[in-house]
């Protein structure tokens, strides 16, 4: 578990050691199965899976990432850009946000179990069934790294967790724990759903009331409590930019009140809130049909 947060090239030694990861997803696969989620060693290996999942879309060696995602495209060598996931033109971009993962192998080995459905699920399965702060932590943490940046992976991870496994409520849960950390890292996660438009809706239905409860009245005194203010806010920005029924969903839930007190704030210590706030309130003016309920 501290080997596995070693940086880089810790990280790439330990995904390419032969059975490790195997082994990992296979005792945790076992203790779900016992109901027994809340042992040490399932928390340990949790943490390590978390670890190791952490910026592998760019970390991926680019032959092996081309295997996965390019096999069945014919993108010309004057597009490919070094890295994993290169940034090409917003058009293949686009295409790229619409694949699904590849065919999932029956049984995935090594690496490729990081990001495959069943992990996933057990990721979601622990969320639900673990009592544990730093299981729990971690199982977020994990579907976190997995749905961050632009490739092809995130995209389709953020599906599975939505759509697929059904993985919002488990997440929702975790909104109203007492663990400062735990709440923080379930608002990153919703943050990196919320960036995929398709989702915006399930997202929007399941969990903005949510989002809106857990908003304080003012900027928090403490600076975890500040970064997932902010967080929220930049999750409600995603889901209420384009979609001026859920700027209303925000309305009706009585979350205006709340984004103008968190965006007044004057004191440069907790300044990030307040420009969350304040660049949510900014979208939410865009939606010119509810200037009027705005007003009232």
């Amino acid at each position: 578990r501290n080997m596995s947060s070693a940086g880089p090239e810790g990280r790439k030694n330990m995904r390419e050691c032969e059975g490790l990861i195997d082994s990992l997803v296979y005792y945790i696969q076992g203790a779900i199965a016992d109901h027994e989620p809340n042992d040490k060693a399932t928390e340990n290996c949790v943490c390590i899976l978390h670890n190791l999942s952490y910026q592998l879309e760019i970390e991926l060696p680019e032959s092996y990432a081309q295997s996965i995602y390019m096999q069945r495209r014919n993108i010309s060598s004057n597009d490919k850009t070094p890295g994993c996931f290169g940034t090409r033109s917003r058009k293949v971009k686009e295409k790229q946000q619409d694949t699904p993962l590849p065919e999932e192998k029956g049984s995935p080995k090594g690496v490729e179990s990081l990001w495959h459905s069943t992990l996933i699920r057990i990721y979601l399965s622990l969320i639900a069934k673990s009592t544990r702060n730093y299981t729990q932590e971690a199982s977020l943490g994990a579907l976190q790294n997995l749905t961050a940046g632009t490739g092809p992976m995130p995209f389709a991870v953020a599906r599975t967790v939505v759509q697929k496994a059904n993985g919002l409520p488990s997440i929702r849960a975790m909104l109203h724990v007492s663990h400062p950390a735990v709440k923080k890292t379930a608002v990153s996660l919703l943050r990196n759903l919320s960036r995929n438009a398709s989702l915006q809706s399930d997202i929007a239905r399941e969990v903005l009331p949510d989002l809106v409860s857990i908003l304080p009245e003012c900027v928090p005194g403490s600076d975890l409590a500040c970064e997932t203010t902010a967080s929220i806010c930049y999750t409600l920005f995603n889901l209420t930019q384009s979609s001026s029924h859920n700027a209303r969903l925000l309305l009706s839930t009585h979350g205006l009140p709340k984004v103008i007190a968190i965006s007044m704030n004057d004191s440069n210590m907790f300044s990030k809130a307040s420009r969350a706030a304040s660049v949510l309130l900014y979208s939410l003016w865009a939606h010119t049909d509810l200037h009027s309920a705005y007003k009232k």
